[in-house]
């Protein structure tokens, strides 16, 4: 399957990416079969030199069948080359960590408290069960007994 995808470069902490079209089983930063643009994420979003891309080939490509990863995806979108992706909804990522462990352990530990009355509830909805059939019978006997 083509992808679109952003293959890194630049010295360590100092990322620079090649926008590519690849094959989704070759290496991230391996082998690809052309490049189609370059994305510089330390440039300030104002500055155009950010992001080149070759639009009649990125055109191509995706007539060709190749899907764009996310990240570029969103690029394409900011470049008006394709509609931009909706965003994601993830609120527990806002939440910082510690607390969504406590969270998860409060979760886990409700459950374990809710599966004792569970137990219970059912043979409690039982008997309104029985009762309610029983009541059910004499209606229907009532009309049967009104058409002799």
């Amino acid at each position: 399957m083509l992808k679109l995808r952003l293959s890194r470069g630049g010295t360590k902490k100092r990322p620079v990416y090649k926008v590519v079209v690849a094959d989704s089983r070759f290496a991230r930063d391996g082998r690809f079969i052309e490049k189609v643009g370059f994305f510089n994420p330390l440039l300030p979003k104002e500055k155009k030199e950010r992001v080149g891309l070759e639009a009649e080939r990125i055109k191509y490509w995706l007539g060709q069948g190749a899907k764009p990863t996310t990240r570029v995806a969103r690029i394409l979108g900011e470049n008006e080359l394709m509609p931009m992706p909706v965003n994601g909804n993830n609120p527990i990522k806002a939440v910082p960590k510690k607390e969504r462990n406590k969270k998860e352990e409060d979760n886990k530990e409700a459950p374990k408290a809710d599966a004792a009355p569970k137990e219970e509830a059912p043979k409690a909805d039982a008997a309104p069960k029985e009762a309610a059939p029983a009541a059910e019978a004499p209606k229907e006997a009532a009309p049967a007994e009104e058409k002799k």
